[in-house]
């Protein structure tokens, strides 16, 4: 794995008038790396998110970007007037930098859409495609940046079984072909990877971070979890009094 980071947070809290919504929260993100970030609503989920992308300043702390970070973003879904002439072509266009030459953007957009098989989808209209399809074309949209790093929020928002499993596929299959970082927001741990290289659970602070194998036998994981996790296995992430106060040692990233 990469040692250089794309991006750090050190030490940072944040507060909205007298709340606060996040305290102390310390991760990296390298290359080539899956970090899933999990936890309730109201956990500062999208706060932190927010803060890492730049969108706004933590009240405490800092954070650190790779000079010329290029970040994709996936979001959990778009809303697309029904009466809105677009097909998925013209939808992906849409996402062409003003300073790229269109004959690179085409050609760019064509491996893309091959890359993620979307080539029977591209002249449908973009209203017309199922819920997974949706996401398949979130996640060229986002691919068209040339991400260092890829935000996937909650990419299996209504979703069925069969579908996230096929999107976690190819969200593996392009951080290897691509060697980006990845940072993906759950709000409940439906599925894990075998190849998410950490899972960071908060709730306002880390209740606990690590390799999912790895920290799957701390007493921690155990109670915010139960017993017998499986490298690709259903959970609904739950949390107890527990969770205030555990703070477990992190763990080793290296895979």
């Amino acid at each position: 794995m990469n040692t250089t980071p794309l991006i750090e947070a050190h030490n940072i809290s944040h507060r909205f008038d007298d709340q606060d919504v996040l305290s102390n929260v310390s991760l990296s993100l390298y290359p080539d790396e899956i970090l899933t970030l999990i936890g309730p609503n109201g956990a500062g989920k999208s706060t932190l998110l927010k803060l890492l992308l730049g969108l706004m300043q933590p009240t405490q702390g800092r954070i650190q970007r790779k000079p010329g970070l290029r970040v994709g973003f996936m979001p959990q879904k778009i809303q697309i007037d029904d009466s809105l002439p677009l097909s998925v072509t013209r939808f992906l266009s849409l996402a062409r930098p003003r300073h790229e030459k269109r004959s690179e953007f085409i050609t760019k957009l064509e491996a893309v859409a091959e890359e993620l098989t979307l080539g029977g989808l591209m002249k449908r209209p973009v209203q017309k495609i199922s819920g997974g399809e949706m996401q398949r074309v979130l996640l060229a949209r986002a691919l068209l940046k040339s991400p260092d790093l890829l935000v996937l929020d909650e990419p299996v928002q209504g979703v069925d079984l069969q579908g996230q499993t096929e999107l976690y596929e190819y969200i593996n299959a392009v951080r290897l072909r691509h060697h980006c970082g990845i940072l993906m927001v759950s709000h409940d741990l439906h599925i894990v990877m075998k190849d998410t290289h950490r899972v960071l659970c908060l709730n306002q602070h880390i209740c606990c971070q690590g390799h999912p194998q790895t920290i799957s036998g701390t007493d921690a994981f155990k109670t915010l979890f139960g017993d017998g996790f499986e490298q690709l296995a259903l959970y609904e992430h739950h949390h107890s009094e527990a969770c205030e106060h555990v703070h477990p040692t992190q763990e080793s990233t290296s895979s």
